[in-house]
């Protein structure tokens, strides 16, 4: 990157969005914790619950979801059943598929937790919004956005492949 591109890039307005981001994940971790489950299961519930049809909830799915690996997403949904809060049932169609489903105990948990996510968005939300639409609005340059200027994905941020979750890399 060119040394102007560099003096210029908006660092506040990222710094904002990924502050904004981890105060909305610090609110979501200590309430799954408060009602007795680990984010990372509170997650694994609302994925299962949120997958639209007719997509189904297999391990294969979750681990994408959760951005995680296939025998971590095995191990999740076995802390998951012996709690209770979700079953394994064998696929109608192809018997070899094993799908992932709520228990009513699962579904009552997830509904529990999820409620104060509702109202905390309703603040949280705004103030990623307004962080994301100041970094956008430069383009990420520290400069006024343009149209025309590049190719989106259609929420007006650009099309580029920043790395994977799972690496770790680019965050």
């Amino acid at each position: 990157m060119p040394t102007s591109q560099r003096q210029t890039f908006n660092y506040e307005a990222l710094a904002d969005f990924r502050y904004a981001i981890r105060r909305y994940l610090n609110f979501s971790e200590r309430n799954a914790r408060s009602a007795g489950l680990e984010p990372q299961q509170y997650q694994a519930l609302l994925a299962i619950k949120g997958i639209r049809p007719p997509q189904k909830a297999t391990i294969g799915m979750l681990a994408e979801r959760l951005q995680i690996q296939h025998h971590s997403a095995v191990e999740l949904m076995n802390r998951l059943e012996s709690r209770g809060l979700v079953r394994r049932v064998r696929g109608r169609t192809d018997r070899r598929q094993v799908l992932v489903q709520l228990t009513s105990k699962g579904d009552s948990k997830l509904k529990r937790v999820s409620l104060p996510h509702r109202d905390e968005l309703r603040t949280a939300g705004r103030r990623l919004l307004r962080a994301l639409e100041e970094f956008l609005s430069h383009n990420g340059t520290g400069r006024a956005a343009h149209s025309g200027a590049g190719e989106t994905n259609g929420i007006g941020a650009s099309k580029r492949n920043y790395g994977s979750p799972r690496t770790g890399s680019a965050s």
